[in-house]
């Protein structure tokens, strides 16, 4: 049985170094594209990358301390310090995303094609679900609630992906610039979620600690 759990620890933490890697490609890609394109819907899904990034790093952090034997309650503390820091930082996004794509529609700014965005987001729709499949997988056999957490963000990941190939893609093919703004503030629908659940991690991860504190 340890064993068992000694295997899945190991696969959990390359997975995690995966999506870490995964992440870092993925948002270069999306700010730079997003940039160079003129494209609101392609920065926030990069700014959005960076913060799972964030999350990502702070969790393989926390399964190779787990896997080494190593003070897993440091990992913890600078996890819940972590989730706070995305949870408002998440807020600021939300806040970019619906001021910058409805200004957009009112100025009628026409964001340029990309087929480096084009390609990105393509590509995320098929990865991230098959991550968030594995880390599901993986999270039953190790119990983690942290790694199920994980699996649900990297699903949305996916959501989102999609939503910015559809706008990005018929902005590439037929000039329908407008459609990336909407698709953003569909975008927004999503982000939205992953705000209020990271703001109910943090709220639940705040209540735990003090209860440890008081006791």
């Amino acid at each position: 049985m340890l064993a068992a759990h000694s295997a899945a620890l190991r696969s959990a933490v390359r997975l995690e170094i995966f999506t870490v890697a995964w992440m870092l490609v993925e948002a270069a890609l999306s700010l730079g594209a997003g940039v160079v394109a003129g494209s609101i819907l392609l920065v926030a899904f990069g700014l959005d990358s960076v913060l799972e990034l964030v999350s990502g790093g702070v969790l393989l952090w926390r399964l190779s301390a787990e896997a080494g034997g190593r003070d897993v309650e440091l990992v913890e503390s600078i996890e819940r310090t972590a989730i706070r820091v995305v949870a408002v930082t998440l807020v600021l996004l939300c806040i970019y995303v619906l001021a910058s794509s409805l200004y957009g529609l009112a100025v009628q700014s026409k964001p340029e094609s990309s087929a480096v965005g084009v390609g990105i987001s393509a590509a995320a729709v098929i990865v991230m679900p098959w991550l968030a499949l594995q880390k599901r997988r993986l999270a039953g056999k190790l119990g983690s609630d942290a790694l199920a957490g994980d699996a649900a963000e990297s699903l949305t990941c996916g959501y989102m992906a999609g939503t910015v190939l559809v706008g990005v893609g018929l902005n590439a093919l037929f000039g329908w610039w407008w459609v990336e703004d909407a698709a953003a503030l569909v975008f927004l629908f999503w982000l939205g979620r992953e705000t209020w659940e990271a703001f109910e991690e943090a709220r639940e991860q705040g209540t735990g600690a003090s209860s440890v504190e008081a006791r």
